[in-house]
């Protein structure tokens, strides 16, 4: 509890920090903020060509919307995975990048990660608004679900930082993790039915049947992907125009906690070293 207010004394910290970053991220440049879809846009529209018109992926039309827009499809489980990977890298070298400050002035470390997870999600807001403003277009019914997508927003703003807090620990003591986590982020995302409909896997699956003689299947194994979950939980929402799937939601909400949770007892209790061990 005392460490928990130490941290919230230090917000006004924490939000100059996020403004920093924010404001520097884009600095003197022409476009400033449209730089946050460059990224996005061009995995989209390489996705699209090679899974839509040269693969013919197909997922299924939006159920109740309607929606048949493979692009469109995409961004709803794109944009959630961009921001996951970008708080987690960014979050995983806060501590690396900032080790003069941190060894030469006393402040609650844990707000470096954090600040990194502040700035992210403002380029994300800006993702998601434009992404909204897309579906609107598209003939997408959204404005009853955004206060459910802002919610899973946070619930996965919390997943990913409670992972960045413990790899920013890691990465301090063993600097191989930057390079351990960049490659796995890769192998996750394509684990992660991003640029494919899960069903692909729910097809093979049914056709292998149970794994070693049990009742356990591959999709089984799959869906204990808790971003398999999370993008599942955005296209209801944003591109389906329904209710998340209760099971769906629940999962994620218990994955955010227990990353969360873990990951600031392992800050809280690897702070008093990291100066020392940069």
């Amino acid at each position: 509890m005392r460490y928990l207010k130490e941290v919230l004394g230090a917000r006004e910290l924490l939000a100059n920090l996020t403004l920093r970053e924010v404001r520097g991220q884009y600095k003197r440049t022409i476009f400033g903020q449209l730089w946050s879809l460059a990224n996005p846009l061009a995995s989209m529209l390489t996705y699209t060509i090679v899974f839509a018109f040269i693969l013919r992926v197909e997922p299924e039309p939006g159920d109740p919307s309607g929606l048949n827009i493979f692009a469109v499809w995409l961004l709803c489980g794109l944009l959630p995975w961009t921001f996951f990977s970008n708080v987690v890298q960014h979050g995983m070298g806060s501590i690396l990048g900032n080790a003069g400050l941190v060894q030469k002035v006393y402040f609650p470390r844990i707000v470096l990660p954090l600040s990194k997870v502040g700035s992210v999600g403002y380029n994300w807001l800006f993702e998601m608004g434009v992404l909204v403003v897309v579906l609107v277009i598209c003939g997408a019914f959204v404005w009853p679900w955004l206060p459910l997508v802002l919610l899973t927003m946070v619930v996965l703003a919390m997943f990913a930082a409670g992972l960045a807090l413990m790899l920013a620990v890691a990465n301090v003591h063993f600097r191989d993790t930057q390079y351990f986590v960049s490659i796995l982020l890769q192998i996750w995302m394509y684990l992660t039915p991003i640029i494919y409909p899960i069903s692909l896997v729910a097809d093979q699956s049914a056709k292998f049947g149970g794994l070693f003689g049990t009742s356990v299947t591959i999709l089984d194994v799959y869906q204990l992907n808790p971003l398999e979950r999370f993008v599942a939980v955005f296209r209801q929402l944003l591109y389906d125009n329904r209710w998340p799937d209760p099971q769906d939601f629940l999962f994620c909400v218990l994955w955010a906690l227990a990353a969360f949770v873990i990951g600031l007892w392992v800050f809280r209790k690897s702070e008093k070293g990291l100066a020392e061990a940069l």
